[in-house]
């Protein structure tokens, strides 16, 4: 693995948990429930949320953003979260959302030297991606920059999320797996319990019948664990999400990429000791160790 390719790694460990408070935090739930949004299940006001920068998308976009998620569950909520709120009202809420929920983590500190530091950086680095084939990142990234740190930190660390996971996609597509095996083949190397994707909305023969697609491929044995070819595809998946995640970091720089992990720290910490995020993600961080 190439040192970018490391650097693009390392990044998203450090970034990630910082976005990902907007789908997770008692604050982010309190603003969707106000534009009203059912908030028993995360899932309305995150299809709101996430879709939005794409404007008033219809199911078969959503789907194609999505990608291992069931078409069939995101035609449940895409596009009638629209009838409960506009796209430009939701991303006003967001962007409520975050700021009321880091102002709750960390205070004051949302105004110091090093977090607008640290947004600069990161801005820096969400501004450099190249938006071709990236309908995500390219949507963020047309949004206007807000003015607080906090809010420029998270909105460049959304946008290198997104840049990420849009090559992602692009690395199952080349892998040959579709929207369920991407699932089935992530939980046969161990990365994320199966039941972790229940939300994703496949149905148990759904699961089971890509199950078997890979089997026939050589990819799980009988126990439904990865064969050594099956991790060595996964492995290809993520040396290939990697590579296409490391433009930014290139450009940026280890050293200043090194500051902005520094910097991003307290946001971070935050994220974790509050507990907002699950112990267990389908996004495998603490289970899926970087290719060397």
């Amino acid at each position: 693995m190439s040192a970018p390719s490391r650097l693009a790694r390392r990044m998203w460990h450090q970034l990630e948990p910082v976005h990902a408070v907007l789908y997770f935090s008692p604050q982010a739930f309190e603003e969707a429930a106000a534009l009203g949004y059912d908030v028993e299940s995360r899932w309305p006001s995150y299809f709101a949320y996430r879709t939005a920068p794409l404007g008033r998308a219809g199911a078969h976009f959503a789907a194609a953003a999505y990608y291992s998620f069931s078409p069939r569950t995101i035609a449940e909520h895409v596009p009638a979260v629209w009838e409960v709120a506009p796209p430009e009202q939701v991303l006003e809420a967001r962007m409520t959302a975050v700021d009321r929920t880091y102002r709750h983590l960390l205070g004051d500190r949302v105004t110091t030297a090093e977090a607008a530091e640290a947004a600069e950086l990161a801005r820096r680095a969400a501004e450099s991606v190249s938006v071709a084939g990236r309908p995500l990142a390219a949507a963020n990234l047309d949004l206007p920059w807000p003015d607080e740190p906090h809010l420029v930190l998270w909105q460049a660390a959304t946008v290198l999320r997104e840049h990420r996971g849009d090559g992602h996609l692009a690395a199952l597509q080349a892998a040959e797996l579709d929207g369920c095996e991407s699932l089935v083949s992530f939980a046969a190397i161990g990365a994320a319990p199966a039941a972790n994707f229940a939300g994703r909305g496949w149905s148990e023969q759904e699961w089971d019948a890509a199950r078997e697609r890979l089997a026939a491929r050589g990819l799980v044995g009988p126990d439904g664990q990865a064969t050594e070819q099956g991790l060595a595809l996964r492995d290809q998946v993520e040396r290939m999400t990697d590579a296409l995640a490391a433009e930014p970091w290139r450009l940026l720089g280890e050293e200043r990429a090194e500051r902005l992990a520094g910097l991003a720290g307290p946001f971070l910490g935050a994220v974790f000791e509050a507990g907002l995020l699950p112990m267990t993600s389908t996004l495998g961080i603490a289970t899926v160790k970087a290719p060397d």
